[in-house]
């Protein structure tokens, strides 16, 4: 390559350099490119103790989706209860969170718990055997 360039004319030096460089960063880009998270994915996670789930969707007094309240639930599981999981995720910007591979037998019902700042919010749900996906409400309050 020096030796193209110790042949070329200088005008021409320039030129090429150009038509280098910008070769460069043609084929660079897709490296610099960021992937745009889709804002309506719903967020989830996953538990590992069943194979039930249920997707809540957070919303205020008015009825209007709420964006990254948090979502809580403890379950406790096993012989008295010692098998502990804590299980938290946001909410995305139509207000839904998901949990999954919730267990299908509990001895109390699951106390999931929702706040975004001052607002707060509880649904309680028993799992039943067999049970197939839910998708509930959580209205959030100022307490």
């Amino acid at each position: 390559m020096l030796f193209i360039m110790l042949s070329m004319k200088p005008a021409r030096h320039i030129a090429f350099l150009f038509l280098l460089i910008s070769g460069l960063l043609l084929c660079a880009s897709p490296l610099f490119a960021a992937d745009t998270p889709n804002p309506h994915e719903v967020p989830s996670v996953d538990g590992g103790l069943g194979p039930c789930s249920i997707e809540f969707t957070a919303k205020d007094s008015t009825g209007a989706p709420l964006y990254n309240a948090k979502v809580r639930v403890h379950i406790a599981t096993g012989f008295l209860g010692v098998k502990k999981t804590d299980l938290e995720v946001g909410s995305n910007v139509d207000g839904k969170a998901k949990f999954t591979g919730l267990p299908n037998k509990t001895k109390f019902p699951l106390e999931f718990d929702a706040q975004q700042g001052e607002l707060a919010g509880t649904f309680s749900w028993t799992p039943v055997k067999g049970c197939t996906p839910l998708q509930e409400n959580i209205t959030l309050k100022k307490p």
